[in-house]
């Protein structure tokens, strides 16, 4: 017996016949050649491929699988094509309904090819639709927290619109896009809704970025949204703060006057500045002078930086700078009127001297001199400045005082009346020694054979209080207060001692 059935005779339709079943991935042309290993191959070729595509999702067959799968079917096509030519088939008799049915039964390939094509495009989509979801659900999330918490939430979401609306233009999640976008807009913009201006500026600038990452079509009218937005809230965020004293109002006009220059909002910020000059210029005559004066001297530097960097085209911005300015000058004398009342005669002294230096054509002028003289005073004798100083002069009592000192003095005095002089050195005069002082019978200005600088004055009746302010040399200087009766001529005599940390 021989060891194998005989060859048929060459057929090529059974040999393409086996070919064509071979290719359904089925094995089939190997099972009509009763070859049940290579079958067996063919069905777990398949069944892995049924495992790694199913179910369908976005991320597809892994191509490297289906270029095997591929390979593999070819490969079986052409050995069950080379072994079938010679080999009779188990059913059909004929070889031609063998190629009828091969051809039948690729169908199945295609057909579930393409039932896979739609599968997976339809697993895309429910893909990119939950991307979109996770959006919308960090957008509302960050709503709930502060901008500067919730601006890498709405950066990323931002990164998702824009990627769906560029590289899946034609996907359902694409279409929604536009209405997330609507949704992102008001959420990040909701400080403005609840009338949080300050707090709206941050969401919107970043607002007005948005059209740099986004189509504009996708956009539409939202690229505008944020405009008149932030322009109001510039507005009131700045006259917020420049009503309550703020720091930074002048950085939020200043955006806006920048930015929006012809806006409705723009036009009112010289109304609001000349408003807050007013109401400082009222409250130099309340009860905390000071103050005023020092907001007035802020508006003044505040506003004139803000006409120089905004283009003050109409001059309405320097001239408020300037109204300020002249205002705060003015107002120094009432301040300083304060500060003597209230027993700060250190600030009063320099505050008078100040206004004198800045406003000399002042009515007030004359009397401020003679505060700021009975604030230097008052800080050597305390109670001299329980009364404020007029411009009073003269009296009926001849007060003389002479320098027996080798320095310049400077002699203030006040009560009924406030003054001040200079008496040259004494020529030929010395300090006197500690023990000189002690001697009985010790009396400076006295040496008939010196010629004393001296200036006699003319002071009402009351008390008088005297300073005696060396200006030269480590002296301090020393005082005297001189209750003044009629009938009496009275002498002031300034000397110096020559002791650690010298005095008159």
């Amino acid at each position: 017996m021989p060891s194998s059935p005989p060859l048929a005779p060459p057929d090529a339709w059974r040999a393409a016949g086996v070919a064509l079943l071979n290719l359904s991935g089925l094995g089939l042309g190997y099972v009509l050649l009763r070859r049940r290993l290579p079958a067996a191959v063919c069905w777990a070729a398949t069944a892995a491929l049924l495992l790694v595509a199913l179910p369908a999702d976005a991320d597809g067959v892994p191509g490297a699988a289906l270029a095997g799968y591929a390979v593999l079917l070819l490969l079986a096509a052409v050995h069950g094509g080379i072994v079938g030519r010679r080999t009779r088939l188990a059913w059909p008799g004929r070889a031609p309904l063998a190629v009828l049915l091969g051809v039948a039964l690729l169908a199945v390939p295609a057909g579930g090819a393409l039932w896979y094509q739609d599968a997976h495009h339809e697993a895309v989509e429910q893909a990119l639709l939950d991307r979109l979801d996770r959006a919308d659900r960090l957008v509302q999330a960050s709503g709930r927290q502060p901008f500067t918490t919730a601006e890498s939430g709405y950066r990323s979401a931002l990164a998702v619109y824009r990627d769906l609306a560029t590289n899946h233009s034609g996907s359902r999640a694409a279409g929604r896009v536009p209405d997330s976008l609507r949704t992102y807009y008001t959420t990040v913009g909701a400080p403005y809704g609840r009338q949080e201006y300050c707090e709206a500026v941050e969401p919107l600038k970043y607002l007005r970025t948005v059209p740099d990452a986004m189509p504009k079509q996708q956009l539409g009218s939202l690229a505008r949204w944020p405009d008149d937005r932030l322009a109001t809230s510039l507005y009131e965020c700045g006259t917020q703060r420049l009503t309550a004293g703020g720091t930074d109002w002048d950085a939020r006009f200043g955006d806006l006057l920048t930015t929006f220059p012809k806006s409705a909002p723009a036009t009112k910020v010289a109304p609001a500045l000349d408003s807050a000059v007013a109401k400082a210029e009222k409250d130099v005559r309340g009860g905390q002078p000071c103050a005023a004066v020092e907001r007035l001297r802020d508006l003044d530097t505040r506003i004139g930086g803000l006409s120089k960097s905004s283009g003050d085209t109409d001059g309405s911005l320097a001239k408020a700078a300037g109204r300020a300015g002249r205002s705060g000058d003015a107002g120094e004398y009432a301040c300083g009127v304060a500060q003597y009342k209230n027993g700060d005669f250190d600030a009063a002294q320099k505050t008078m001297e100040q206004f004198v230096a800045d406003n000399k054509n002042d009515g007030n002028v004359a009397r401020a001199k003679k505060i700021a003289i009975a604030a230097e005073v008052a800080q050597t004798l305390p109670q001299a400045g329980k009364q404020l100083p007029t411009t009073a002069s003269g009296g009926s009592i001849s007060v003389t005082v002479k320098n027996d000192s080798p320095h310049d003095v400077t002699v203030l005095y006040t009560g009924p009346v406030t003054g001040s002089f200079t008496l040259k050195a004494c020529g030929g005069c010395t300090s006197y020694t500690l023990a000189d002082t002690l001697l009985t019978g010790f009396k400076p200005c006295n040496d008939s054979g010196k010629d004393y600088p001296q200036r006699t004055l003319s002071l009402p009746v009351g008390t008088t209080y005297f300073v005696h302010k060396p200006n030269g040399g480590s002296t301090t200087p020393a005082s005297d207060t001189a209750k003044l009766r009629s009938g009496y001529i009275y002498t002031e005599c300034a000397y110096t001692t020559r002791t650690l940390g010298s005095s008159y």
